[in-house]
């Protein structure tokens, strides 16, 4: 199983979502412990204080173990220098990918400002993975407009939708070719329908794991149980939890 949406612990910044400590060592051993071959790993602090120095932690984390763990950087978008970091991440660092969250980082989708970022991350063959589900900013049919700017890109709704955006979540991901959807706080009613009802290659599952109060990020151990209750094929679970997630790591995703 491949993890598309896991979390650094809250280092610099604490917040609501600040959990426990846990080092790598201590997020391989949950990933074992619930059969969790590989995990993308997004920035905690970095979601609220975007500077450099918050991918270099997250690039330290996962060069633990780079077969295991992904990860995904982040940056000011505004910043004069956004593209240039996005460069830096993807050579300098090794990350893969580009983690944005625009209800928490202030800006708009539609923003300009953005169209360099992308076009960098591309360049490098990255991946953007952007929160959603929380109108006014991370709405999917924002998210796609990106998309559809950037279409050689893969971008992922990091959510699904959540409960209020979920149904949106679904026609976008049916309607762009570079947008895949992360089932990963969609409510379980809503998981099961994007599963009949989306193309087949572009789910992907995450648990949020990493912002919990234990190590042992039980919350997230519960959500993987939680797939048992969907009524899924077998092949829908093998799509969504392996071969979907290899493919865009791997650069072989094609809109």
């Amino acid at each position: 199983m491949i993890d598309f949406h896991t979390h650094t612990p809250a280092w610099r910044t604490a917040t609501w979502l600040g959990g426990t400590p846990f080092g790598a060592d201590d997020f391989v051993a949950f990933m074992d412990a619930i059969g969790m071959e590989q995990a993308v790993v997004l920035s905690h602090d970095g979601l609220f204080d975007p500077r450099p120095e918050t991918n270099d932690e997250l690039a330290a984390f996962v060069r633990r173990y780079p077969d295991r763990l992904h990860g995904f950087g982040t940056v000011s978008v505004r910043a004069p220098d956004a593209a240039a970091e996005v460069d830096r991440m993807m050579t300098g660092l090794g990350l893969r990918g580009l983690k944005l969250h625009p209800w928490l980082q202030g800006f708009s989708m539609h923003e300009r400002s953005l169209d360099p970022v992308c076009e960098a991350l591309t360049a490098h063959g990255g991946i953007l993975l952007s929160h959603d589900g929380t109108p006014p900013y991370s709405t999917p049919s924002q998210i796609a407009a990106l998309a559809r700017r950037h279409p050689t890109l893969p971008v992922v709704l990091g959510h699904g939708g959540l409960h209020d955006c979920w149904r949106e979540a679904l026609a976008m991901t049916r309607e762009t070719a570079n947008l895949y959807l992360c089932i990963c706080g969609t409510p379980p009613y809503a998981a099961r329908r994007i599963l009949a009802d989306a193309p087949a290659h572009k789910v992907l599952f995450g648990t949020d794991a990493g912002l919990s109060d234990r190590k042992s990020q039980d919350y997230a151990a519960a959500r993987v149980v939680e797939i048992d209750g969907w009524g899924i094929t077998e092949d829908q679970r093998r799509a969504m939890l392996v071969d979907n997630p290899q493919r865009l790591l791997s650069g072989e995703a094609t809109p």
